[in-house]
Order: C-alpha cells, then sequence, then structure tokens
C-alpha cells in the first residue's frame, strides 16, 4: 500500500513561518511522501519561499513539489524552485521522478499546468495573439505532462502519480463560481492523466472547490487545496495492483 500525503495552497510568508512544520514532522508515521501542489508562497517572493524551505527541510518522507500562479507572481520562479530544491524537495515542471517505497517503483510527474476551461467550454487556440500564446501555454503544459507520465510508465513504475496545481477535471471546481472554471483548470490536463492511465491525480488552486473527482478514464482526482481539506495534508492509500484509493485525511 502506497501512502500518499498532499496537501496545496498553503500561502506561507514570515508571519507564518512554524506553522506547518509541527504535523509534518509526523509524516513518517503515515505516509510515504509529501506531495506539494503548488501556491506555496503567497507572491512568489525569496522571502516567502525561504520560510517554506524552512518547513521541508529534512522531513522524514521524501518531498516533491509543483509551482502554482502565486509562485509565479514576482517572476522569481527559479529563485524559489532553488531554495526548494536545496532544502531536499524535488520540484517538477513537465518532468517526472521516481521513489522507491518499500521496493515499489512509484512515478510522480508534475506540471503547474494553466487554465482553458474543459469540454464543450474552452478556449481555442484563435484569433488575437494573446488568445493563442494562452492555449499553446496551456497545451504545452499538458503535453509536457503526458511524456513525463508515459516515460515513467516505461521506466517499470508501477504506480503513477499527476502532480499538478491546476485542475485536469470540473468535478473538483465545484463551490467555486462558475464564470472562473475557465482560470482554473483545463481538460487537457485530464487527457494526458487519461492517456498514461495513472493511479491518481492531485491538485490544488480551487479553494472553494471539492476534494473529490475523476476523469473520462476513471482516474480518481483530488482538490488538496488546504481550505479545501482543512488540515496540514491528507493522505491517499494506493493498492499496488488496484487502481483505487481509500482516502484517510491527516
Amino acid at each position: 500500500m502506497i501512502r500518499v500525503a498532499a496537501v496545496g495552497d498553503i500561502h506561507l510568508a514570515p508571519d507564518s513561518r512554524g506553522l506547518l512544520r509541527p504535523a509534518w514532522e509526523t509524516l513518517g508515521e503515515c505516509a510515504d511522501m509529501l506531495l506539494l501542489a503548488g501556491d506555496l508562497t503567497r507572491h512568489g517572493t525569496v522571502e516567502e519561499a525561504k520560510v517554506v524551505a524552512d518547513e521541508i527541510k529534512g522531513l522524514p518522507v521524501p518531498v516533491v513539489a509543483v509551482l502554482g500562479n502565486h509562485d509565479y507572481h514576482s517572476d522569481l520562479q527559479d529563485e524559489v524552485t532553488g531554495l526548494l530544491e536545496r532544502a531536499g524537495a524535488t520540484v517538477l515542471e513537465g518532468e517526472g521522478t521516481v521513489l522507491d517505497v518499500g521496493g515499489t517503483k512509484v512515478g510522480i510527474a508534475g506540471t503547474k499546468g494553466f487554465g482553458g476551461g474543459f469540454a464543450g467550454r474552452s478556449a481555442g487556440e484563435f484569433g488575437e495573439p494573446e488568445m493563442r500564446s494562452f492555449v499553446r501555454y496551456s497545451r504545452r503544459c499538458a503535453a509536457d505532462l503526458a511524456r513525463a507520465l508515459l516515460d515513467l510508465r516505461e521506466q517499470g513504475c508501477e504506480v503513477l502519480v499527476a502532480l499538478t496545481h491546476f485542475s485536469p477535471v470540473p468535478d473538483t471546481l465545484a463551490g467555486e463560481p462558475p464564470e472562473i472554471y475557465p482560470f482554473l483548470g483545463t481538460y487537457l490536463l485530464a487527457e494526458a492523466v487519461d492517456e498514461a492511465e495513472a493511479d491518481l491525480a492531485v491538485h490544488g488552486h480551487a479553494h472553494m472547490g471539492t476534494e473529490h473527482g475523476m476523469t473520462a478514464g476513471g482516474v480518481k482526482v483530488r482538490n488538496v487545496a488546504q481550505p479545501v481539506i482543512g488540515h496540514a495534508f491528507a493522505v491517499y492509500h494506493l493498492p499496488v495492483d488496484a487502481r483505487i484509493d481509500v482516502p484517510a485525511v491527516g
């Protein structure tokens, strides 16, 4: 049984230093890894990223992260990434990483992702250059996620997890104003997850959304934005021989 702890949208800053550390120090008792689903800072500053780095340094489980839109706000995403990696985290953007959990190869592929909307109500790559650029960026994020997932499958990973900030499905956005769904995610991410037959997709971003969802291909999706799960992390159990999970909140 693979135990995946995850949380997003923690929005740490100097005034929240040490807030999550006590709970995260217990992860060794209940989880095999910690996935951070973006928006780790409030404005993407170096000062805020240092707080996140201090929270994750020396934790008893591996930490894998993607950045969110807040982490890009100050155009210092490379500096934020560097601080997190020096603290021991693996930060993904269109890439994958492999964890050995008791002899089981667990592959995690990650991207921030982007918006665009969902089937039947999505943006198209047409018209003004700004709109075409918007959609192309979203397509590129999804294509990189698909490529990373498929590469992990080829490496013999027995369990596959997709980690994003933006949502792959509208299910987990329920509770948000429908008018902003196109800015919260895109079906392109779900297509990537389904193509690789992932076991679980984890995202954040939708603070007023819903925890549980599913792709058209039957992959379970979990919105782990902290305002949604209401805890320092949630834990999902993934059997190695079956693509289902039994969530337990920690």
